[in-house]
């Protein structure tokens, strides 16, 4: 009796298939779990500022620094991690960045005073650039250059899961347990990304690195530098609104203290589907990601300013603004790297180092606005001002950056 060869290939063959693409999934969630570990250690300092500002006893306005200490290292770490580690594996250069970013949260959970903890935060910031640089390379690897931005939107989905879960999660630890308990938190979390890191992602003479002659050849791009700009001026409002959603929430709507973290949740889901979203629209169409996101931001923004302090619009409208800011990230990330593709991993640091600018640029200017008495939503209408910025300047430069 003669066995027909298809009987023996194919059921091998869908075996392989089947492992290659269990492998890549789990690639993709060492990533993410990085990622996750990243955003939670990020937003869940700004949710547990009060904690360890009385546990320290400092005021608010002095335990920011701390966040803004974070927010440093990463702009700072962005490019020089970056540089100086050019010729490293990208496999290599991930897990080495999530054993650094393990030592500063752990030195943040021990911290006896603010400037030893400004000091950790400074070290946990430094890896964030890089990392979210080499992960989008190693995961553009994986899904093929073509699905480019859709593989860094699954990159960047740990970071927007931990707004919906990590923060959220961190913030009630630190509430109950004390602040001290969510650095520890962070740690585990990130221990585990580091030991998947080194498990799952793959071993592969193509992600090794580039001179850095050629990593600094792409700073030299007058596009990149405007695109960088008009990105942190556009995506500040989200931070503008972020840094105060305690305060609108409690002293704006009404709403008792335990609705902070449902609506930092509600933030993380909007900003999820649209990182989900905008990944598809940034391999599809060169600039529309961009438009629609920042452009549909507005309209949300007005009304959560106007109409903030009603909980009917105010938990919908945080939804909403998570939602349009990150549809146009990746949209970002793509055009960062098509205008240096022979330094895929600087733009993917660059690109976060933008974000952190934003970060600062929003969070300070919404804080000055309430400082200055003109109102507790104050701070969205400086963010729709500078997310309108970024749009015109953006519009003005469109021919440039398509060049």
């Amino acid at each position: 009796m003669e066995t027909d060869i298809t009987e023996i290939v194919l059921p091998a063959a869908r075996a392989e298939t089947s492992r290659v693409t269990r492998s890549q999934r789990l690639a993709f969630f060492a990533l993410a779990l990085g990622s996750f570990a990243i955003g939670t250690s990020e937003f869940a300092s700004m949710g547990i500022l009060q904690l360890f500002a009385k546990g320290l006893h400092v005021d608010i306005a002095i335990a920011s620094h701390a966040i803004t200490a974070y927010a440093l290292g990463v702009v700072l770490g962005a490019p020089l991690v970056t540089l100086a580690a050019a010729r490293m594996n990208r496999r290599t250069l991930l897990i080495a960045l999530m054993a650094l970013f393990v030592a500063g949260n752990l030195l943040s959970a021990l911290a006896p005073n603010l400037a030893l903890l400004s000091v950790a935060r400074f070290i946990a910031g430094l890896p964030q650039g890089a990392y979210f640089g080499a992960g989008a390379v190693v995961a553009s690897s994986i899904a093929g250059k073509d699905q480019a931005g859709k593989a860094f939107s699954l990159v960047m989905l740990g970071l927007t899961v931990a707004t919906i879960v990590g923060s959220p999660l961190a913030t009630f630890l630190g509430q109950h347990l004390g602040w001290r308990d969510t650095y520890l938190a962070v740690t585990a979390i990130a221990a585990l990304a580091l030991a998947a890191l080194w498990r799952w992602t793959p071993r592969s003479a193509t992600l090794n690195g580039g001179s850095i002659t050629q990593e600094l050849g792409a700073l030299r791009r007058t596009n990149v530098w405007m695109m960088m700009f008009v990105a942190a001026l556009a995506v500040s409002s989200i931070f503008a609104v972020y840094t105060f959603i305690g305060p609108f929430v409690t002293d704006g709507a009404g709403l008792t203290s335990s609705m902070v973290p449902l609506a930092l949740a509600l933030f993380g889901l909007g900003m999820t589907a649209g990182n989900l979203i905008g990944g598809r629209l940034a391999d599809a169409f060169p600039a529309r990601g961009f438009v629609i996101g920042f452009g549909s931001a507005l309209f949300v923004l007005a009304a959560l300013a106007a109409f903030g302090a009603h909980p009917w619009l105010l938990l919908p409208a945080l939804f909403g603004m998570g939602m349009t800011t990150l549809i146009a990230i990746p949209t970002i990330q793509v055009r960062l790297t098509r205008m240096s593709p022979e330094a895929p991993t600087l733009m993917g640091a660059m690109n976060m180092a933008a974000l952190n600018v934003a970060n600062a640029i929003g969070a300070w200017a919404g804080g000055m606005t309430i400082g200055a008495g003109l109102g507790l939503f104050s701070p969205v209408w400086t963010g729709f001002a500078l997310t309108l910025a970024g749009l015109l300047m953006f519009a003005i430069s469109a021919s440039r950056f398509n060049r």
